[in-house]
């Protein structure tokens, strides 16, 4: 089963999420909603916006399913979501009936650790079948490594749900705290136990910023639970990276497939040449451009299967199919 591990949806409804005035004005996110024709705030664009990408995913033939994530928002002092500090905001329930209206899209959900009921929405959003957990810390304003997030990793260990947390730069959302960004944070995280997926491998977003990219690859050979995403890779900005990730084989085999869609994938032309990126550009869907990039790239079979390896998908969906064991008759 091949699984795009990182897809964005946003939402502007109430029950569904919100988006801050500053992001909606911000160049990325005016670009975007140009190109994909969204006009508004409305709940008319939300469905907008699910319909694009319901068509994104039927047009990526490869793949059989992506996880589409939730995003919480920033927590006050008192474990409240603070909405006055957050920007971005996607709701778990708004992505649990995406979810449900369509086979292809499973759930990622997003908990801000410092949630004073974060344990509880955990359980809840494993109930209604949460494959990962999301974070972006330097966003949504928490330490990794902070001992209030230690019961979250016990909690996330018991229900064997791997934590999907963005490393390395980030210039697309507002930030609270660019140091939350070092991969290290998430150490204590994987001394408990946890599968921890790091987003984008510790790359830079912009040049002049800290890569963490050797540290993502010492971190990855080191603890068997860790593992990198491939998402935003194909931003001409992080290209950087692909020379080491591609040339350390024990790196390759930690490697998960994921997009960052609506981010724009475009070609490493340094490595794959000007002829075979012009035509990679002329394919429209990005994410089915995504997977042909990382394709001529030469990346593995067993890296195309390996986020269902990783989430067990395929395994919990078989769990669940599986007819219940007969009564035995008892003699009488």
């Amino acid at each position: 089963m091949i699984i795009d591990c990182h897809v964005h949806i946003s939402a502007t409804t109430p029950g569904h999420g919100l988006m801050s005035r500053k992001l909606l004005d911000s160049f990325a996110f005016r670009f975007m909603r140009w190109k994909f024709g969204l006009v508004g705030e409305d709940a008319g664009t939300e469905r907008a916006l699910e319909a694009l990408l319901a068509r994104t995913i039927e047009g990526a033939q490869m793949l059989d399913a992506v996880v589409v994530l939730a995003f919480d928002g920033v927590c006050d002092d008192r474990g409240q979501i603070d909405l006055g500090r957050t920007h971005f905001y996607v709701t778990n329930d708004y992505v649990i009936e995406l979810c449900r209206r369509h086979p292809k899209m499973l759930f990622g959900a997003s908990i801000n650790p410092y949630r004073h009921d974060a344990i509880a929405e955990l359980e809840r959003c494993v109930q209604h079948g949460a494959v990962l957990m999301k974070w972006l810390p330097i966003v949504q304003g928490f330490d990794p490594s902070n001992s209030r997030c230690e019961a979250f990793y016990e909690a996330m260990v018991h229900h064997g749900l791997p934590l999907l947390a963005h490393t390395g730069g980030e210039k697309s959302l507002p930030r609270v705290d660019d140091s939350l960004a070092d991969p290290m944070l998430l150490v204590p995280a994987l001394k408990r136990g946890v599968t921890v997926i790091m987003a984008h491998c510790g790359t830079r977003s912009v040049p002049g910023e800290t890569d963490y990219v050797d540290t993502f690859l010492r971190l990855a050979k080191q603890y068997p639970n860790c593992f990198g995403d491939t998402s935003a890779l194909c931003l001409p900005t992080r290209w950087h990276a692909w020379p080491k990730i591609l040339g350390d084989k024990d790196v390759r085999e930690r490697l998960i497939h994921g997009s960052d869609w609506p981010i724009i994938p475009l070609p490493p032309i340094t490595r794959l040449g000007v002829a075979s990126s012009i035509e990679l550009m002329h394919e429209e869907n990005w994410m089915r451009r995504d997977v042909m990039i990382k394709q001529r790239l030469g990346l593995e079979p067993t890296y195309w299967q390996r986020c269902d390896e990783v989430l067990g998908v395929t395994k919990r969906q078989a769990l669940r199919n599986r007819p219940a064991s007969p009564l035995h008759a008892v003699p009488s």
